[in-house]
């Protein structure tokens, strides 16, 4: 006879047991029977989600995840008949132990695991072998419970191994353990569990963030058992635009690792041993043509990333030893010119090394926040240069190709772990200022008494907006930029026509200047014309390079906000327009002018009327990428001013 785990177990036989004649009995324990108002509505309740890990001395863990689920509706019903599990075959192996359904009606159906499925799982720009296991559970009924549980064997990351032996399941990082475990969910919990045994002589040091649990210590058969639970979990409620819910949402972190500077010296000696950055003649020549005749560092610094950017193409194929942590070699890197982060950083290193500079990999999370617990929350990697005056620069060739910037913004307030030779803790980006990323329109426009508007605006960026204005040239093909450009004013009006533009003489050439576009155009019918009057939008408020102003796809109608939020960059937009309209007629609304100013943004604009012409100024400063709640109230002040400046315009005789 199997044995379940012991937190199994006894919390099954709190909500239901079976007689001789296998008819089912509740217990009042039952809380979606004792609290149906409390679960009305929802598809489905866990009522037991359990973790069992047990850790040897070479770091490895085998993990038994348990869950139990109550089907609650036909949607529930629908969502749990196929169970999948996602793992790596490089580094974890992982297997159905069992799966039982407790039917409504009291059958109790066992079935055959031998059924499971495994195979490639779906993969999207990465494709490192993934896989997926998945059993069919079949039809089920409001009021199943679904018990199963799966073991599995590894860690998260892999190394240097492509053995079928166990040493593949060893961390890269020997002897250490680490999690990080969610501790929300999608749907109500009724008692979450995580219990990790390590070997007595291991330490261990742990948090809990953003919430609270029951969290115990106790010595069992000559080990150290940690035990965290958390009861009665309902759904995490979130936020638009919020931050990462592991920056939110309650969760567990753990290592045995004592501080970040051991991670740093680890990482750093694992990529010089396997010499991931050897010189190669090849590459060599391409470095000494780049930087050719720049005696600056800075110069050449900027030629090399940006070389490495643009021409090292993402595609995460297989590429064999040196996944996971440790970076592939030069040979690899620039013979294939493709790669994920770690190949496109590990080809500016090795370029920076065979221009005579100290560069190293750097590991980071894009998307969320690493805490002072040194568990592995990373899913990036880039580069760190140390400078002439002794200070380290770090690089992101992955994310900044046809962009004016070295790191890109889109990163700033970003932790990284620079791996170099003296061990570093744990760093973070600055703040870019909003001046670094300006989008600038400044338009002249002409009304005449059809309500047809004439006139011509010239937009100028840089850093993240250039790159995001620039985008249909560095990118684009070239027959496009016509209708590309075009589509600006489409979005306007379907009437607009684009008379001219002028745009350089080679767009392309993101490191020349930032970018400049200048429209001549023409839209009939802009203006709605009735009796003796007309109405109207400031053309620079009415859609236009909207894709460039990423703060309008925040929702400012929120009045207030638990978690932080996040926007695409740190920004700053001006806009002006001079609107001339025919003599005779006078502006009916009134001249305005405000200034708001807090920690998060500042906004000035003024309109007013000068006889037979409307003056539009706006200046819209955004000063962070990541902004905490108590941020809202002043950036929602300023970008609800910022969007009143659009409404409409009339004008009469």
């Amino acid at each position: 006879m199997k044995i379940l785990p012991i937190t199994v177990l006894s919390f099954l036989t709190t909500v239901v047991c079976f007689g001789q004649n296998g008819q089912s009995c509740r217990f009042a324990s039952d809380p979606t029977l004792q609290k149906p108002e409390l679960y009305a509505g929802f598809d489905y309740v866990n009522l037991l989600d359990s973790t069992s890990v047990t850790v040897q001395p070479s770091g490895s863990g085998s993990f038994a995840i348990c869950k139990t689920v109550k089907i609650m509706d036909m949607k529930g019903a629908l969502e749990n008949r196929v169970l999948k599990y996602d793992y790596d075959p490089l580094t974890a192996h992982a297997v159905f132990h069992r799966v039982t359904i407790y039917k409504a009606n009291g059958d109790v159906i066992n079935l055959d695991i031998t059924k499971t499925y495994d195979y490639v799982a779906p993969a999207r720009a990465i494709y490192w072998g993934a896989r997926q296991i998945m059993m069919e559970v079949g039809h089920l009924d409001p009021g199943d419970i679904i018990d199963y549980q799966i073991d599995k064997k590894g860690f998260t990351y892999a190394l240097l191994t492509d053995n079928d032996d166990e040493s593949r399941f060893v961390p890269p990082m020997q002897g250490q353990f680490y999690d990080i475990v969610p501790f929300w969910e999608d749907q109500p919990t009724i008692r979450k569990v995580y219990k990790v045994s390590i070997p007595m002589e291991k330490e261990m040091q742990f948090q809990f963030y953003q919430g609270s649990c029951m969290s115990s210590m106790r010595y069992e058969n000559g080990r150290k058992a940690y035990t965290f639970i958390s009861t009665d979990v309902m759904p995490f409620k979130k936020e638009p635009n919020m931050v990462d819910l592991y920056d939110a949402a309650p969760k567990l972190m753990m290592s045995s690792t004592p501080c970040w500077q051991d991670k740093s010296l680890w990482f750093n000696k694992v990529n010089e041993d396997y010499k991931s950055f050897t010189k190669l003649p090849e590459a060599q020549k391409k470095v000494d043509e780049l930087i050719k005749g720049k005696t600056d560092e800075m110069e050449k610094i900027a030629v090399l990333t940006h070389w490495v950017a643009d021409n090292i193409r993402y595609a995460g194929i297989t590429m064999g030893k040196g996944e996971g942590f440790t970076l592939h070699t030069t040979t690899m890197d620039y013979t294939d010119r493709c790669g994920v982060c770690k190949d496109i950083a590990g080809t500016l290193i090795s370029f920076l090394r065979m221009a005579g500079f100290q560069a190293y990999p750097a590991m980071t999370m894009a998307g969320s926040r690493i805490e002072s617990i040194p568990a592995d929350h990373f899913n990036h990697c880039v580069v760190v240069v140390k400078l002439s005056n002794g200070t380290y620069m770090p690089l992101d060739p992955t994310w900044v190709p046809f962009c004016r910037e070295l790191w890109s913004s889109a990163e700033q307030q970003q932790n990284y772990l620079p791996g170099i030779p003296e061990g570093s803790d744990l760093c973070i980006t600055p703040i870019s200022s909003p001046e670094n990323h300006y989008v600038r329109i400044n338009a002249n426009n002409k009304i005449d008494t059809k309500g047809t508007l004439t006139g011509q605006f010239t937009i100028t960026a840089e850093g993240q907006s250039d790159s995001n204005v620039r985008r249909i040239f560095t990118r684009g093909w070239q027959s496009q930029w016509h209708n590309d450009l075009e589509s600006q004013l489409l979005t306007v009006s379907p009437k607009a026509h684009l008379i001219s533009v002028d745009y350089g003489k080679d767009p392309k050439n993101y490191q020349a200047a930032p970018i400049k576009i200048t429209f001549h155009y023409e839209i009939p019918e802009y203006a709605v014309a009735a009796d003796d009057a007309m109405l109207f939008k400031p053309l620079v408020m009415n859609n236009l390079y909207n894709s460039v102003k990423s703060f309008l796809r925040i929702n400012t109608d929120l009045n207030t906000r638990l978690y932080g939020f996040k926007d695409a960059c740190s920004r700053l937009v001006e806009l002006n327009e001079n609107i001339q309209f025919p003599a005779g007629y006078k502006l009916l609304n009134s001249d305005r002018h405000d200034s708001k100013q807090s920690n998060a943004a500042d906004f000035e604009g003024s309109l007013r009327g000068e006889g037979n012409k409307v003056v539009l100024h706006e200046k819209l400063t955004l000063k962070k990428r990541v902004y905490e709640a108590h941020d809202w109230d002043g950036f929602r002040t300023a970008v609800n001013t910022y969007k009143s400046y659009g409404n409409y315009l009339i004008i009469n005789k």
